[in-house]
């Protein structure tokens, strides 16, 4: 948003799309929430409702109670990522998501599924939602191999696969059962516009399908034959249960099912260390979130 203009309409402008903290007031119409609670939340980058401020106003239906063994830390690295997860799971595999009050009760039950960038954030949370979702789902993730133990015996992928492996996709084939290939691709990193051979992984007699997540690239071209569907966070109405997202986020972590998916590396405090996180990720951020308390 701040290099390339992505999202801004005008500036000034106020980014940030995830955060967490203490609410101070709420409108006539809140039920759910009070001055004091503990909260994470779903912001809109603007003047009013962007994270990158001290005080922000939010709708109810994007704010989630935090339990009190979360710090805001690790809970302001939550919404986005989780968000996501959800939609690459509903949309872009068009799967039953039970957690979900409201949520779709039919569709695609994959019995495998290759996620390609499992160090991502938005890769770390589809592994758990997935695993919610078809718990006998095989879980295939690529990432570097200095995150293989963290996906693997943290977050509970079945196999994970280097992602710079000169043979990727027979690896992914040969960690399915029969050995066919893959029902699935989630690509959360935009793999497949530069890893051409990944969609050998899927299973010629399957359903073939590829949920790209919108990275601010083009949309990647898969090969005939490829159920390919690309989602951004526009399309979130698309969603069935959609006004229940934190909600289910908020049941979900108060039962213990969702972890944090990557580890938390604090930035620093105020708004100067903003500049030192954004200065992070230029350079490139891999198997963590950054995180600034204001």
């Amino acid at each position: 948003m701040i290099d390339e203009g992505h999202r801004v309409t005008s500036w000034p402008f106020v980014p940030g799309l995830d955060g967490a903290g203490v609410v101070e007031q709420v409108g006539e119409g809140v039920l759910d929430f009070a001055a004091g609670d503990r909260v994470l939340a779903l912001f809109t980058p603007g003047d009013r409702s962007g994270s990158y401020q001290e005080y922000a106003v939010v709708q109810e239906k994007d704010v989630a109670k935090i339990p009190a063994r979360w710090s805001f830390e690790d809970a302001s690295t939550l919404g986005v990522c989780y968000l996501t997860g959800l939609m690459a799971l509903g949309i872009g595999l068009q799967t039953p998501l039970p957690f979900l009050k409201g949520g779709p009760t039919s569709g695609l039950q994959p019995l495998s599924v290759l996620i390609l960038g499992g160090s991502s954030a938005v890769g770390a949370a589809t592994i758990q939602l997935l695993r919610l979702a078809v718990p006998e789902c095989k879980i295939i993730v690529t990432s570097s191999p200095k995150h293989h133990a963290h996906i693997k015996d943290y977050l509970g992928a079945d196999e994970v696969i280097d992602r710079d492996s000169a043979s990727l996709s027979l690896d992914a084939k040969l960690a399915t059962p029969g050995s066919g290939g893959v029902d699935a691709i989630i690509d959360a990193v935009g793999a497949g516009s530069m890893q051409r051979d990944i969609f050998e992984a899927l299973d010629p007699g399957g359903p073939r399908m590829y949920a790209q997540v919108w990275t601010g690239r083009k949309q990647i071209d898969a090969p005939d034959g490829v159920n390919s569907i690309l989602f951004r966070g526009r399309d979130l109405h698309r969603l069935s249960g959609n006004q229940n997202i934190m909600k289910s986020l908020e049941q979900l972590l108060v039962q213990g099912k969702y972890k944090l998916p990557l580890p938390v590396h604090k930035v620093g405090h105020g708004f100067t260390a903003l500049e030192r996180g954004l200065e992070l990720m230029r350079r490139g951020v891999s198997g963590e979130k950054l995180v600034v308390s204001i």
